[in-house]
């Protein structure tokens, strides 16, 4: 009941907050033009003042003035913007954070402008993409960037345990591992990061598993049960470090954990920092048990309800959503673009390890598009914890923590 009165309580102070306080975003600047305010996070919100600045070449008549905000600050400045309906005119919003936002009507419905902004209509975009784009049948963010998960692998070390190609399902992914875990002690076979709420969803899709819904908790399906199962087992067999441990680039340097699931910023992370590996690793679609779905992440721009810079915000947003825009965007922030479109630039069809994330992203999914999804997923660790390291009974855990998921939304 208390997030309920929470939720409420945010929906009353933004109707009042219209009322009485100053609307959000920016207005006329000193010398006539008008100003937008764009809020982004980490190190996009650094480089998008650049981006922006382009912008405004081909716009004369718009400022943009962009606020950086670390991701750590961003959720509870997010969070003040809602209560006081001071908020930017364009925001960013990682797409776990879309359904909170959009069901405390913190966000403009984009559907009336889909006829001026046809780039903006879900089938520009991977089908993973449109579900984030969506709550309550409304258009509340456009994906900006995007990203998934593959499997990154030493192609050498899999060639001396017998795979000349990366294992392509379950059962090859667990031989494969069970093959490198025998090369001796402190050599694992999968490294699995358990702090990493979607890797144990990805296994769920991958065997059939499908959300139904708020209004029935299933995590404790037999779909669900069996992934996590599948999961947990590399952890048992000691397949994958319950332990941290070295990092994972340099772990993955010496061999000792030559295979892990990663997204396409670890590309330019292991080019940098082991350069001796140099055609001795590749990327590979997800291994498959029922399908190969992977995650679907990444940011959308989205429109502050109560922005009086309407169109001006449309403008940036349509700018930051062109094809040539979010190819230079990829050259200088190493982020995927969302436009389907762009996947067809020989950049990324002809790269030996882009074009793998192109081929993944066709089969992703979304987190669940509840508001209470990032409660739930931090509750979940604390299960995978429990499995992974403390033996807990996989059936009792998720049994409990289905009952804690329908808790947390009632």
């Amino acid at each position: 009941m208390r997030k309920k009165s929470w939720t409420l309580l945010l929906v009353a102070m933004i109707a009042l907050s219209t009322v009485l306080a100053a609307c959000g975003g920016g207005g006329d600047s000193k010398d006539g033009k008008k100003e937008i305010t764009v809020w982004a996070m980490g190190e996009e919100g650094k480089k998008l003042k650049e981006m922006a600045s382009k912008f405004e070449e081909e716009n004369k008549d718009i400022t943009v003035k962009v606020q950086a905000i670390p991701w750590g600050n961003a959720h509870d400045k997010l969070l003040t913007a809602v209560a006081s309906g001071n908020g930017p005119d364009v925001l960013q919003l990682g797409t776990t954070w879309v359904p909170e936002f959009a069901d405390a009507g913190a966000l403009l419905d984009l559907e009336p402008y889909l006829e001026d902004y046809p780039e903006f209509k879900p089938e520009n975009f991977f089908e993973g993409s449109v579900t984030s784009m969506k709550y309550d049948d409304k258009i509340v963010g456009v994906p900006w960037y995007i990203d998934t998960r593959v499997l990154y692998y030493r192609t050498d070390l899999l060639k001396e345990a017998g795979y000349d190609k990366a294992p392509a399902t379950w059962d090859e992914l667990k031989d494969a591992a069970e093959k490198l875990n025998a090369r001796g002690d402190d050599m694992y076979g999968l490294d699995i990061d358990r702090n990493d709420q979607i890797t144990p969803f990805i296994f769920a899709w991958q065997n059939g598993y499908e959300f139904e819904g708020k209004d029935k908790m299933n995590f404790d399906s037999p779909e669900f049960k069996g992934a996590i199962e599948y999961y947990a087992s590399y952890f048992k067999e000691g397949l994958s470090p319950t332990a941290e441990g070295i990092d994972i680039v340099q772990a993955f340097k010496s061999g000792s954990k030559p295979m892990f699931f990663s997204g396409p910023w670890m590309i330019n992370i292991i080019n940098d920092q082991a350069p001796d590996l140099k055609d001795k690793w590749a990327v590979a679609e997800m291994p498959k048990k029922e399908t190969n779905t992977s995650s679907m992440g990444g940011s959308n721009l989205s429109i502050f309800h109560n922005s009086e810079n309407v169109d001006e915000s449309l403008k940036f947003i349509s700018y930051m959503n062109e094809v040539d825009t979010q190819m230079e965007w990829l050259e200088m922030s190493n982020t995927l673009p969302s436009r389907t479109e762009a996947w067809e630039e020989p950049k990324l069809k002809e790269d030996p390890l882009l074009s793998v994330f192109g081929k993944q992203l066709e089969n992703t999914k979304a987190s669940p598009q509840i508001k209470e999804f990032e409660k739930i997923a931090q509750e979940f660790l604390s299960s995978i914890e429990r499995i992974t390291v403390g033996g807990a009974d996989i059936d009792k855990e998720l049994e409990q923590f289905n009952k804690k998921a329908n808790d947390i939304v009632e």
